[in-house]
């Protein structure tokens, strides 16, 4: 177990390296979430394409029968 006097402070090269690291991670997180959301609309749109087709059809058939 590490005791907290034993632990030594990060150099100004590990901060640095430290927060790059945070700003990447974060900025792929960014992206994932965008993808994410960009997928979501594409299925949603799909879909309204889909249940509108079928609601058009349907109202075909009843004004033809």
């Amino acid at each position: 177990m590490i005791k907290d006097r034993d632990r030594r402070a990060p150099t100004a090269a590990e901060r640095e390296a430290h927060k790059l690291f945070r700003q990447a991670e974060a900025k792929e997180a960014l992206t994932d979430y965008a993808e994410a959301q960009k997928a979501f609309h594409k299925n949603r749109e799909r879909l309204k394409a889909e249940r509108l087709a079928r609601e058009a059809e349907a109202a075909n058939r009843t004004k033809a029968g």
